[in-house]
């Protein structure tokens, strides 16, 4: 994982996510998912890409079930994108995209 992309867990969502003051990318996953593997490493390109524009955490569903249940989460990889405070639901992405998609994604939602 790269330095751009830290970890997340239930007890620290909120500092971390809802009350950030930049927008934020959050990659729900778990270790035995194939199509996760996959999404991981453009997640972290997308985060060095968008350095100091945006704040990018991975979240993983087995060890956090209670922030992934909250945000009705019910496949993953999903990918949520928050700004100020709230989900941008439009911009939700569940399953593996392309990195073309991912960084679309949060360019709408810097530019938003």
């Amino acid at each position: 994982m790269s330095d751009a992309v830290k970890d997340v867990t239930d007890a620290t969502f909120e500092a971390e996510v809802v009350k950030s003051a930049l927008p934020v990318l959050v990659d729900l996953w778990a270790p035995w998912c194939g199509p996760c593997r996959m999404v991981g490493p453009v997640i972290d390109q997308i985060a060095e890409a968008n350095a100091g524009k945006l704040k990018a955490y991975k979240l993983n569903v087995d060890e956090n079930p209670a922030t992934a249940s909250k945000l009705g989460v019910s496949a993953i990889p999903t990918v949520v994108l928050f700004k100020g405070g709230k989900e941008v639901t439009s911009l939700r992405m569940i399953g593996a995209q392309d990195r073309q998609a991912y960084q679309q994604a949060v360019d709408d939602l810097l530019e938003g």
